[in-house]
C-alpha cells in the first residue's frame, strides 16, 4: 500500500494519506522537514491492510479525516464533497468518489505557488487503479452490493474524476495491477 505525506514549509503543517501501521517513517521524515503531522486522512476504510491512523492520532495528535459516509468507531472529521483543508500554500479539496467502498473519497492536492486553480494532484485512493478501478463486489457482508457500489463507482468516475480534464498527475494509492500478477 502506498501512502504520501504532503506537507508546507511555511507553515510547518503536514498531512498523511493512507498511513501504514508503521508510522514512524511519517513520523521522522516530518521532523527531519521540521514539520509537524496535524492530519491524516483515509481515502477510504481498509478492508485489505491495518491503517496507521489511529497511531498518529495517540502519537502526534493528528486529527482524523474521513468521508462523511464513513462509519467509524472512533473520532474523526467528516470531510464532504467540495471540502478543503488549506495550510499554508497547500490546497487539499476532497471529492466524495463512493464505488469501491459507500466512503470513499479522492484528494484534489493545489500547490497555491503554482496556481490555485489547476490542481497539482489528484490521490485516488482505490478508486481508480493503473488500468483498472476499485472493486464494488467486497462490501457485501455490510449491506451492500456489488450493483450498488458499482453504479456508484460509474458515477463516480464519469461525473468526477473523468470529468476533471486536467493536466495534474493522477495517483493512484495501490499498485493493484502489479500486485495481482499483470505487467
Amino acid at each position: 500500500m502506498l501512502s504520501y505525506i504532503i506537507g508546507d514549509e511555511e507553515t510547518g503543517t503536514a498531512v498523511v494519506v493512507d498511513p501504514q501501521r508503521d508510522t514512524d517513517q511519517y513520523i521522522a521524515f516530518a521532523a527531519e522537514n521540521a514539520l509537524a503531522i496535524k492530519y491524516v486522512f483515509l481515502t477510504h476504510l481498509h478492508a485489505d491492510f491495518v491503517a496507521g491512523h489511529l497511531e498518529l492520532r495517540d502519537h502526534v495528535g493528528a486529527t482524523i479525516c474521513l468521508g462523511a459516509a464513513a462509519k467509524a468507531e472512533y473520532a474523526f472529521t467528516a470531510f464532504c464533497d467540495g471540502d478543503i483543508l488549506e495550510f499554508g500554500r497547500v490546497r487539499l479539496k476532497v471529492l466524495e468518489t463512493p464505488g469501491h467502498t459507500p466512503e470513499s473519497i479522492s484528494i484534489l492536492v493545489y500547490d497555491l505557488n503554482a496556481s490555485a486553480a489547476q490542481p497539482h494532484a489528484v490521490l485516488t485512493g482505490d478508486t481508480l487503479f493503473i488500468g483498472d478501478v476499485g472493486r464494488p463486489d467486497l462490501r457485501a457482508a455490510l449491506g451492500w452490493s456489488a450493483a450498488e457500489l458499482g453504479s456508484m463507482l460509474f458515477d463516480s468516475l464519469h461525473t468526477k474524476l473523468l470529468a476533471l480534464r486536467m493536466q495534474a498527475w493522477c495517483i493512484r494509492l495501490m499498485a493493484r495491477a502489479r500486485s495481482a500478477g499483470r505487467r
